[in-house]
Order: structure tokens, then C-alpha cells, then sequence
């Protein structure tokens, strides 16, 4: 396993729509013990493989506390095949460092994806996890949490994410 650069806003790769996975090969298993240690070392709650510059439609997602065991999710070749009800919700991303943001998402949903073995699942989801699919979804399509926000605050978080990488870059 390895920690992997995680992309930050506004580098063109995290536009670009990730291609679906053909079959979970020993590679494909390489690269999502990858994204969870990138996740989990980051920290953060998900991670879409795009983040990272892989072009696989493949997310992660944790939403366990830290008092709670891991529980870790993959997703691949996801597709949301319901959306219900409406939710705001504060949400934070590892490619925004720095920025956080309301954003108005679906209540819930049900998602239809591969395990990491190749098996089919469907998963019904509210609350956190609901935007975490629905938000890391959105990286595998090139649509990031900026496009959900009006001209103002695309602005604002502009400058979050450019302030927070120049203060690293001078550490």
C-alpha cells in the first residue's frame, strides 16, 4: 500500500470522467488499498480514484467515528439509481483543503455498484453517507462541490484552497 498525491482544485485532471472498471483485477485491489490509506492518512470520510489521477470509476467512503471500527465501503462502477427528498448539508473535500461549503444534496439515495470482489450490491443510504455517495459520485463525473455553489462563493473558495496550498508551500 501507498499514500497517493491527492489533487487539489483547480489541477484539469479532477474535470476529467473516469472510465468504468472492466473487471477487479490484482490491481485494481492495489489501488483501493491505495485510496484507503491515502483516505485514512488525508483524513477524510471518501476518496474518488479521479482525486488521486486514476481515471477508474472507483470511490471509497468511511463514515465511521473514530470511536467506532473502520467501515470501509467501495464502490465500483457506481450508479445512483434513486434520489429522494432534499438535504443542506456542510460539506468538506480533500481536493478544496481548507474550504468548506453548504451544499444541497438528495436525502437519499440508492446506489447500485461492484464490491472489491466484482459482486453487484445496491445500498439505500440517508444522512451522511447518502452525501458522500452523492459527492464523490460527482468526482467520478468531473463535477466537483464548486459547481453546486453560486459565483460568490466559487470565488471565496477559490481563494480558500489558493491560501491554504501557499501556506504549505512556505512550511
Amino acid at each position: 500500500m501507498a499514500i497517493r498525491t491527492i489533487l487539489h482544485y483547480p489541477d484539469p485532471k479532477l474535470r476529467e470522467k473516469a472510465q468504468p472498471v472492466e473487471r477487479v483485477t490484482p490491481e485494481i485491489s492495489k489501488l483501493i488499498d491505495d485510496m484507503a490509506e491515502t483516505m485514512y492518512a488525508a483524513p477524510g470520510v471518501g476518496l474518488a480514484a479521479t482525486q488521486i489521477g486514476e481515471p477508474h470509476r472507483i470511490f471509497i467512503i468511511d463514515i465511521a467515528s473514530e470511536e467506532e471500527p473502520s467501515d470501509l465501503r467501495v464502490f465500483i462502477n457506481p450508479e445512483i439509481v434513486v434520489r429522494d427528498g432534499t438535504q443542506m448539508w456542510e460539506e468538506g473535500c480533500l481536493s478544496f483543503p481548507g474550504a468548506t461549503e453548504e451544499i444541497k444534496r438528495a436525502e437519499r439515495v440508492t446506489v447500485r455498484a461492484l464490491d472489491r470482489d466484482g459482486k453487484t450490491f445496491e445500498l439505500q443510504a440517508d444522512g451522511l453517507l447518502a452525501v458522500a455517495i452523492q459527492h464523490e459520485n460527482d468526482h467520478l463525473d468531473g463535477v466537483l462541490m464548486i459547481d453546486h455553489v453560486g459565483p460568490l462563493k466559487k470565488r471565496l473558495m477559490a481563494r480558500k484552497v489558493q491560501k491554504h496550498g501557499e501556506r504549505r508551500a512556505s512550511r
